[in-house]
Parts: C-alpha cells; sequence; structure tokens
C-alpha cells in the first residue's frame, strides 16, 4: 500500500508542476489563420515563451501571441515589427521605422495600401502578420500594449515536417 501512495503522490507533484509551467513558463499555442504564412501555417503548433519578456522587452522580428484590443476573448499571433518611441510608415510596400526602410525577407504578400506616419507611444508595440494582404494587425486595432502580451512563440512542434525554431529577425538596415 505504501508504494500506491508513493506513485499517486508522484503523479500529483507532476500534474501540479506541468500545470505550473504552462501557467508561468511555457505554453502551447495553435495557429488558426493564414495572416502569418510561410512561416506558420494553419494547425501549427508552437511554443509560447512568457519568460523572456519579464528579463527584457520584445524584439523587433519577435513572433509574439497577445490579446488584441479589438477581440478580448481571442489570441493573435503576429511579428512585432514597430517598437515604443517609433514613427513607422509604409509607402509602397515597403515598411518605413524613423524613415529607413526595413528589410523583411519573411514577407509573403504585398501591403497593399499605405500608412501614415503613426509613433508608436511607450510601452506599446506595431505588430503585423507576414501574410500581409490578409492579416488584422496593428493596421487595423493600432499598437499592442506590452500588458497584452501573452509571451514570445519561440519554437514550432507540430507537424513534424515543419519542428523549427522561431528566431527574431531584426530586418534592421546597415
Amino acid at each position: 500500500m505504501g508504494e500506491l501512495k508513493s506513485w499517486i503522490l508522484i503523479i500529483i507533484i507532476a500534474l501540479l508542476l506541468s500545470l505550473l509551467v504552462r501557467a508561468y513558463v511555457v505554453q502551447p499555442y495553435r495557429v488558426e489563420m493564414t495572416s502569418m504564412y510561410n512561416t506558420l501555417t494553419p494547425n501549427d503548433l508552437v511554443l509560447v515563451d512568457k519568460v523572456s519578456y519579464k528579463l527584457h522587452p520584445p524584439r523587433r522580428g519577435d513572433v509574439v501571441v497577445f490579446v488584441p484590443p479589438n477581440s478580448l476573448n481571442d489570441k493573435y499571433i503576429k511579428r512585432i515589427i514597430g517598437l515604443s518611441g517609433e514613427t513607422i510608415s509604409v509607402q509602397e510596400n515597403t515598411v518605413y521605422i524613423d524613415g529607413r526602410p526595413l528589410n523583411e525577407p519573411y514577407l509573403h504578400s504585398p501591403m497593399l495600401s499605405n500608412l501614415p506616419d503613426i509613433k508608436i507611444p511607450e510601452g506599446y508595440y506595431f505588430v503585423m502578420g507576414d501574410n500581409r494582404s490578409v492579416s488584422l494587425d496593428s493596421r487595423s486595432f493600432g499598437p499592442v500594449q506590452m500588458s497584452s502580451m501573452v509571451g514570445k512563440a519561440i519554437f514550432v512542434y507540430w507537424p513534424f515536417n515543419h519542428i523549427e525554431g522561431l528566431c527574431a529577425y531584426s530586418g534592421e538596415t546597415p
């Protein structure tokens, strides 16, 4: 009987630890739309790191999961394009950050419309999907507050033929 109690205790501890890890460290997220295509496709499963942004601010190029201001019951996944304090604009399918063109090799489709200068407030980030022609992003609902971010998508773990890390691409121009 003592061995059974030990196994039950081990299982309970393992369950509690897994719940704590999911709540505070890393959690899975399922991509549902095509707004991040080619980087991510519908039904990809990614791991979202919930700790990094407690240690440092988000960086340009990070793929993030957040609660959008236009739909508080949803979670979106997009790429950080503009950082707090910067001015962003779009002219002829090119994103400009503080007047300098942003190099974006991950793009799948053109933006289709221009965007006038927008100054990103402190504590906010401008996010866009990689498949710009279908992406509902900061061009529609404005910059996203840091407090709305769930975390940084770091790794695609499903399907097996699409396993890869999601490194940030800064897009900085020399």
